[in-house]
């Protein structure tokens, strides 16, 4: 047990001063608490956003934005050549097969064949290489002429 001092016994009365935690900006904002204390009656400070709740960008930086794209983008991509796409069509209708057949023996959207055929793609040189290896056709590179 503890032992108490010598002497005469006296006690501290000195006052202990107790605080509220100060709510969270999150429990401020949340709707619940704003409801209750515009129903209690205190002040409830709102404050617009700049640009809150319109659709509008601002124009000036879109311009910019273009302007520079416009400045640095090539002019146009690289397309199939057009003997190759004659190559590949020639290839594949001498070994009878369909533009889906081809697709899915070299692992492609048939999609890919056709855009290939119509001579819309970027020409990939692993795309070209599956149809030369399924084809027997070469169709990068010089063909020797």
């Amino acid at each position: 047990m503890p032992t108490r001092p010598a002497g005469p016994i006296s006690q501290d009365w000195e006052p202990v001063v107790l605080h509220k935690n100060r709510p969270k900006t999150q429990d401020l904002r949340d709707p619940k608490a704003v409801n209750q204390a515009l129903r209690s009656g205190k002040a409830v400070e709102t404050v617009k956003k700049a640009v809150a709740g319109t659709n509008k960008k601002a124009p000036a930086t879109v311009v910019n934005a273009r302007k520079l794209d416009e400045e640095t983008e090539p002019a146009a991509l690289a397309k199939v050549a057009a003997e190759v796409r004659l190559a590949i069509q020639k290839a594949r209708i001498a070994k009878k097969m369909s533009q889906a057949e081809l697709a899915k023996l070299i692992n492609e959207r048939p999609q890919v064949v056709q855009e290939y055929e119509n001579g819309k793609a970027v020409p990939n040189h692993m795309v070209l290489a599956k149809m030369e290896r399924v084809l027997g056709v070469k169709l990068r590179g010089k063909s020797g002429k």
